[in-house]
């Protein structure tokens, strides 16, 4: 059997930094990223939305770089860079051809060391991102992930949108970021991941040339397990054309030992094109161009949704199909034709997915962050093709109960009512 052993190698400095890298002998390009580990969930109500502020807020300028200077020095080496903030981290990163690593590094290094934060920056970056807040609510999918995200988890951080809310977002100043920028991006909850056609020790010598000498900041934040709801929430929105509908159900952490059998299952129930929700509700009944179900799981809690956009008319034909498919999957062990299809899909899309360096660069950073170990891809595979259909079937009766079925219908619903009768499984 072909050997999938990767190169990987970690260190941790003695301030708490942790640099984890990738060798890549075939390649010429390599991908490296400096990861936070705080995300939107680490704020207060009050400043929901600092997270992704402060993302945007480096770019604007460091002490040694103007914006124009980062945008033209990477540009200068035909190299990518990039940055984005989620619930629980904020990465930045950037590829470029192995000879460009040391530029590429010391520009992700000033923006995460040195930004300025100056005042009128913050000024306008505030109407940038209540532009950015505008364009994403006039975006229906967006908007109705939005309201059952809320619902869901209505008294906690996970609950609330990564780019704030206007009222939250109208209050930033420069001192309260920079101090929460000062917490968040201490060596200590820094992670450095690289992959791609370099050595451990090159990139080891740049890490600990910028960020050795920096003191630990200690800091250790509350993160309270969340808790969910299960509300029906039925928005009308007379101007769009379709029906968007969101049901979810609680689901497992990332890192539970279930996840790979959680995987099939999402796959089997509308994780492709050959998934029974694409093929009952758009193939045979034409209800719906997009229908698809997606797991959404975290450090400590998770999200089972399925979502699907239809007429008014057959909004309710929709629910009830879908309402079907978690009852039938409680009730009868899936075939075995169908859980070595959805099986194979899913190894197929994890070995496509780990062909570039900047995808490894961030499977590196997932798996430091969430299991402390490094799976080989012949352990996944093995994990994967282990799944009975008994555990599928146990897990769809631990999903799937009609008490825990949040559901969020949004467009001219044009007098759509829903109870949870109407979800009994």
């Amino acid at each position: 059997m072909v050997s999938n052993a990767r190169d990987i190698h970690r260190h941790a400095l003695p301030n708490g930094l942790v640099v984890i890298t990738e060798t890549m002998q075939h390649v010429r390009s390599v991908s490296v990223g400096i990861w936070v580990r705080h995300g939107s969930r680490r704020e207060t109500s009050a400043e929901n939305g600092t997270a992704h502020f402060l993302e945007h807020m480096v770019f604007k300028g460091t002490e040694r770089r103007s914006a124009e200077d980062i945008a033209r020095e990477m540009d200068s080496v035909g190299g990518m860079l990039d940055a984005f903030t989620s619930k629980e981290q904020i990465c930045f990163n950037a590829k470029v051809l192995d000879a460009h690593l040391p530029i590429a590094f010391d520009v992700l290094s000033d923006l995460v060391l040195r930004p300025k934060f100056d005042s009128e920056d913050v000024k306008k970056e505030r109407q940038v991102v209540l532009e950015e807040i505008k364009m994403d609510m006039d975006n229906p999918e967006y908007l109705l992930h939005d309201i059952f995200t809320r619902g869901f988890w209505p008294e906690h951080s996970l609950g609330r949108p990564i780019l704030g809310t206007p009222d939250t977002v109208r209050k930033f100043e420069r001192e309260p970021l920079r101090a929460r920028f000062q917490n968040w991006f201490a060596p200590d909850h820094l992670l450095v991941t690289a992959a791609g056609h370099i050595t451990h020790q090159q990139v080891l010598d740049l890490v600990e040339k910028e960020f050795g000498k920096l003191p630990p900041s200690r800091y250790n934040p509350d993160d309270p397990i969340p808790s969910t709801a299960a509300p029906i929430v039925l928005e009308t929105k007379r101007d769009l054309e379709q029906v968007h509908v969101c049901i979810g159900v609680p689901s497992i952490a990332l890192a539970d030992e279930r996840r790979f059998a959680a995987a099939v299952l999402n796959n089997l129930l509308g994780g492709g094109m050959s998934s029974r929700l694409f093929q009952n509700i758009r193939e045979k009944q034409g209800l719906a161009y997009a229908v698809f179900s997606e797991l959404t799981p975290y450090s400590d809690a998770g999200i089972l949704s399925v979502y699907a956009g239809t007429a008014k008319e057959t909004v309710g034909q929709v629910v009830d199909m879908t309402i079907a498919e978690f009852r039938s999957m409680k009730e009868s062990p899936v075939s075995e034709e169908e859980l070595l299809r959805a099986k194979n899909h899913l190894k197929g899309s994890l070995m496509l997915s780990l062909e570039s360096t900047s995808s490894r660069m961030s499977n590196l950073a997932r798996q430091e962050l969430y299991f402390g170990r490094f799976s080989s891809l012949d352990e996944i595979i093995a994990a994967i093709d282990a799944v009975t259909r008994d555990q599928l079937q146990a897990l769809a009766n631990q999903f799937f109960q009609p008490e825990k079925i949040a559901v969020t219908v949004l467009g001219p619903t044009n007098g759509f009512k829903l109870d949870r009768a109407r979800l009994a499984c």
